[in-house]
């Protein structure tokens, strides 16, 4: 069984794209405009819709590539804030799982943790 997990990386791509994209179009989105990226570094790329009711999740397993996909039949994903001045792209299993559950992101406030 293939699963998402915190031990991954997650990339959000900053566009929208068209849903009848397949896994060799995601593939070259990776590769023209997440250029620092690697498609086959084992990481997983996020794609949303344009009206964010679907998203496309891409990730190479060693040997060829999974594609996800989630279409809600309501309601649409809410998603990050992107920041053009940093260009970063990525986002935490955490984060992920907030727009997969539909948990707003606004109003989502974590408390203090320790950590290592």
């Amino acid at each position: 069984m293939y699963s998402l997990t915190s031990a991954n990386r997650y990339y959000l791509y900053q566009g929208f794209v068209r849903m009848n994209l397949g896994i060799d179009g995601l593939f070259k989105i990776i590769r023209s405009q997440m250029k620092e990226l690697s498609p086959i570094s084992g990481d997983i790329f996020l794609f949303f819709g344009k009206n964010r009711q679907s998203v496309k999740i891409l990730r190479w397993d060693g040997d060829g590539f999974l594609l996800y996909y989630k279409r809600l039949e309501g309601g649409s994903f809410e998603l990050p804030a992107f920041n053009p001045h940093t260009g970063n792209y990525e986002i935490s299993y955490q984060v992920l799982s907030f727009i997969l559950n539909g948990v707003s992101l606004k109003s989502v406030r974590l408390r203090k943790r320790f950590r290592i």
